[in-house]
């Protein structure tokens, strides 16, 4: 069973900066595992923020184009998003997820992913 656990939320001023990590643990299968970061404001969906295609390849949401970036360290498995220059419309809980569903090509929506972690709460004020 994958485990995720988000932590690095907290609150920053516009302009400032955070770097959001995801610990991942107990997957033991031989199938790629595909991760991403996705956000989500009260009121609103849940949205991708920086997905990884089958291809390998990274969508980023249109918003964070540029000022967020996804990376990966395989020792120990860490999954982490760092955000500069952030904006209060970037508040919402920051949620890691994962998939084993390698038939899919994008992997950008939030039913493409079946491991989520508890999520980090992220305030950016004006």
């Amino acid at each position: 069973q994958v485990q995720l656990v988000e932590s690095g939320g907290g609150s920053v001023q516009a302009g400032g900066s955070l770097r959001l990590s995801c610990a991942v643990s107990g997957y033991t299968s031989s199938t790629k595992l595909y991760m991403a970061w996705f956000r989500q404001a009260p009121g609103k969906e849940r949205e991708g923020v920086a997905t990884t295609a089958r291809s390998g390849s990274i969508t980023y949401a249109d918003s964070v184009k540029g000022r967020f970036t996804i990376s990966e360290d395989n020792t120990p498995n860490t999954l982490y998003l760092q955000m500069n220059s952030l904006k209060p419309e970037d508040s919402g809980m920051y949620y890691c997820a994962a998939s084993t569903k390698w038939w899919l090509r994008l992997l950008q929506r939030p039913e493409d992913y079946n491991y989520w972690g508890q999520g980090t709460q992220v305030t950016v004020s004006s």
